[in-house]
């Protein structure tokens, strides 16, 4: 299996073949991944794996040294700077704990891209932000800095931005870092029922296990630089596979040891192996 869906013309994002690195340093080797319209697909896996570079590479922030990367049936190596640009467009992008403008006002975060990428009269852009705060429960805030707002509030602010021009494509980086167990549980509702009222497609980058899989379709893992496993939310809960298990169900113990590797103890102490 390579991904969810497979009937020609389905996919929002295709990945084939990909290799990337940065430097002599090679981050994904081989991936092979597809996410069909409509989608919410979590990519899951330790930090450094090559997570958010992936997101990057949908973005068209990277470009492959290898392989091909297709958004909405669109090659995106070999995009010029004026291609990337209207493919962006499409494409919403929520960072890790929110990146809102500190600057800005709630409202003028969320207009930003409505004054940046449309000619709409700034009266229709009110009611579209409006619109955009009210689906997050925010409505209220709209003359607020960011400063002022709670983790959990700046977060949903940040998601309300980035589903402005009702893009085609959400990528979300850690979208639940840093919240506490309501707010968590708030921005997954959220993210599920935006992505279904937009019509849209999603792809989560996540340490977060349990709460995405009451959320997402379908799940990648990255394990230095490749996919190990991949499957349903109920496919991963209960695989086999020793890392996979370790890392769903929270387990000290597995093929992820505890202790960096090093020296012997002894030997970095000073002493023999017999403890002279």
């Amino acid at each position: 299996m390579t991904g969810i869906a497979e009937r020609p013309g389905t996919h929002q994002v295709e990945i084939s073949d990909l290799n990337f690195g940065y430097g002599e340093r090679p981050v994904l080797k081989g991936i092979n991944l597809t996410v069909p319209k409509g989608g919410l697909v979590a990519i899951m896996g330790l930090s450094g794996c090559g997570k958010t570079t992936l997101l990057r590479l949908m973005g068209g922030q990277l470009q492959a040294r290898q392989g091909s990367v297709r958004v909405a049936g669109q090659e995106l190596n070999g995009m010029t700077e004026g291609q990337l640009y209207a493919m962006r467009r499409q494409v919403g992008m929520l960072f890790q704990f929110g990146a809102l403008f500190t600057d800005l006002s709630v409202f003028d975060n969320v207009a930003f891209q409505m004054r940046e990428h449309t000619s709409l009269s700034e009266s229709m852009i009110r009611d579209l932000v409006l619109m955009k705060l009210n689906a997050v429960g925010l409505r209220g805030v709209q003359g607020l800095m960011p400063s002022e707002l709670s983790g959990g509030m700046a977060r949903r602010v940040a998601l309300a931005r980035a589903t402005a021009l009702d893009p085609s494509l959400i990528l979300y980086d850690e979208p639940f870092t840093g919240l506490d167990p309501i707010s968590l549980g708030v921005i997954g509702r959220l993210i599920r029922e935006l992505n279904d009222a937009l019509g849209a497609t999603s792809v989560l980058v996540t340490h977060d296990v349990q709460e995405s899989m009451k959320i997402v379709d379908y799940i990648y893992f990255v394990s230095d630089g490749v996919i190990i496993a991949q499957g349903t939310p109920e496919e991963i809960r209960t695989s086999h596979l020793p890392f996979v298990h370790q890392f769903v169900w929270g387990e000290a113990d597995g093929p992820l040891p505890f202790h960096y590797p090093g020296l012997p103890l002894p030997r970095d102490f000073g002493l023999s192996a017999a403890g002279g």
